[in-house]
C-alpha cells in the first residue's frame, strides 16, 4: 500500500489529467497549488519545477492521439516551439531569481486571469485562412512570448498557445489544440530542466504525479464523450474552482 504522501501525489496528478481531458484546458494551472498545499512541497520553486516536468510529460502523452488523427501542424509546431523554448529558458531563469512569496502572488493573479478567460465564449476557427502571410515570423513572436510566460510560472500555457497559433498561422481550432501539445511539452521540459539544474525538481513526486495524470487523462477523455452536453457548465465550474484557489493562495501569501 502506498504511503499517504505518495497516494496524494498520484491522486492530485489524476485530478489535473482528468480536468485537462474533460474540459480541454486550465487543469495544469492547478498543479502547483496542489503540490504546495496538498502534497506538501513547501518550497514554491520546487513545486513549480516539479509541476513543469509533470505538465511536459502529460502534454507529450496526449500529443500521440492528436498526431495520429492528423491534428498537428508540424512546421508551425516547430517554429512556435523553437522560439518558445528560448522564451521558456529565459522565463524560468527569471522565475528562479524571484522571491518565492512574490512568485506565488503573481501566480495567483495569473490563475484569476485564466479563470476569466475560461468564462469567455470562444470563437471557432475552421482553418480556412491557413497559412497566413509571414506566418513563421508571427509564430516566432507569439511563441517567444508564450514560452516566456510558461517558463516563468512552470505551466503549460495552453490558454496562450492555442490562440497564439490560431492568430499567427490561421490554422483551425482543432489543429491548434493538437499542435499546442507539442509546444506545451517543449516549454515545460525546458523549464523543468532549468529548475532541475538548481535542484528544484522533486523527482519521485514528479513521476507519481505524471502516472496519476496519464490515468486521469484516460478517464477524462472517456467522461468527455459521456458528458459532452455538460462541458460548458463544467468549464464554468472549473473556472470558479481556479478562482477560489487563486484567492486562497493570495490570502496565504499576503496575510501574516
Amino acid at each position: 500500500m502506498l504511503p499517504l504522501h505518495d497516494l496524494l501525489a498520484v491522486l492530485c496528478g489524476s485530478l489535473v489529467g482528468f480536468s485537462l481531458a474533460l474540459i480541454g484546458g486550465g487543469g495544469s494551472i492547478l498543479a502547483t497549488p496542489l503540490l504546495l498545499y496538498v502534497v506538501g512541497l513547501h518550497d514554491p520553486h520546487r513545486a513549480i519545477g516539479t509541476s513543469a516536468l509533470a505538465v511536459s510529460a502529460n502534454a507529450f502523452a496526449n500529443l500521440i492521439p492528436h498526431a495520429r488523427a492528423g491534428h498537428v501542424r508540424w512546421r508551425a509546431a516547430f517554429a512556435f516551439a523553437v522560439a518558445g523554448v528560448v522564451g521558456a529558458y529565459l522565463g524560468s531563469s527569471l522565475g528562479k531569481m524571484m522571491d518565492g512569496r512574490l512568485l506565488l502572488v503573481l501566480f495567483a493573479l495569473l490563475m484569476l486571469t485564466i479563470a476569466l478567460l475560461m468564462l469567455r465564449r470562444r470563437r471557432v476557427h475552421d482553418g480556412a485562412a491557413y497559412p497566413h502571410r509571414n506566418m513563421f515570423f508571427r509564430l516566432g513572436i507569439a511563441g517567444f512570448g508564450a514560452g516566456g510566460l510558461a517558463g516563468f510560472f512552470g505551466i503549460g500555457g495552453g490558454f496562450l498557445i492555442v490562440p497564439g497559433l490560431v492568430f499567427a498561422s490561421g490554422m483551425g481550432m482543432i489543429e491548434a489544440i493538437g499542435t499546442s501539445l507539442f509546444c506545451v511539452g517543449a516549454f515545460g521540459l525546458t523549464a523543468a530542466l532549468n529548475y532541475a539544474a538548481s535542484g528544484w525538481v522533486a523527482w519521485p513526486i514528479a513521476w507519481e504525479f505524471i502516472a496519476g495524470g496519464i490515468a486521469g487523462g484516460w478517464l477524462g477523455a472517456w467522461s468527455a464523450q459521456k458528458l459532452s452536453k455538460l462541458r460548458g457548465a463544467l468549464a464554468v465550474l472549473f473556472a470558479t474552482v481556479i478562482a477560489a484557489v487563486a484567492c486562497f493562495m493570495l490570502a496565504k501569501s499576503l496575510l501574516p
